[in-house]
C-alpha cells in the first residue's frame, strides 16, 4: 500500500472492536488451557500418586504456564492502536503447547 492508502486504511479501521474480540478469544483459550491442565493433573493422580503421574501433572502445569505467558504478552500488545502481528516465536510456542496438551491427553488415557 502507498502512504496515502495506508493512512486511509488506518483511518477506516475501528481500533476497539477487532482487538477486543481477539483479546477475548485469547482469554477464552487460556481458560480452556487451564482447565485442560487441571483435569490432566487430576486424571494423572486419580487412582494412585505415582512418579509418572506427578511428572505428567507437573509437565501439564509447565505447558499451561508457557501458554499463559504467550497469551498474556499477546493480550498486552493488543492495547496498542495498531497491534503488531503475533511473533513467530509466540506462534510456535502456542502451537507446541497445544500439541503437548494433546500428547498429555493421550498419555494420561493410555
Amino acid at each position: 500500500m502507498t502512504g496515502a492508502g495506508a493512512a486511509a486504511a488506518a483511518a477506516d479501521r475501528d481500533p476497539g472492536l477487532q482487538p477486543e474480540r481477539t483479546r477475548l478469544a485469547w482469554r477464552r483459550t487460556t481458560l480452556s488451557a487451564t482447565v485442560v491442565a487441571v483435569l490432566a493433573g487430576k486424571q494423572a493422580i486419580h487412582d494412585d500418586v505415582t512418579a509418572p503421574g506427578l511428572l505428567a501433572a507437573g509437565l501439564s502445569a509447565l505447558v499451561c504456564i508457557g501458554f499463559l505467558a504467550v497469551a498474556h504478552r499477546r493480550i498486552q500488545s493488543l492495547g496498542a492502536a495498531r497491534p503488531p502481528a503475533l511473533s513467530r516465536r509466540g506462534a510456535l510456542l502456542a502451537a507446541v503447547c497445544t500439541v503437548a496438551f494433546a500428547g498429555f491427553a493421550v498419555a494420561v488415557l493410555l
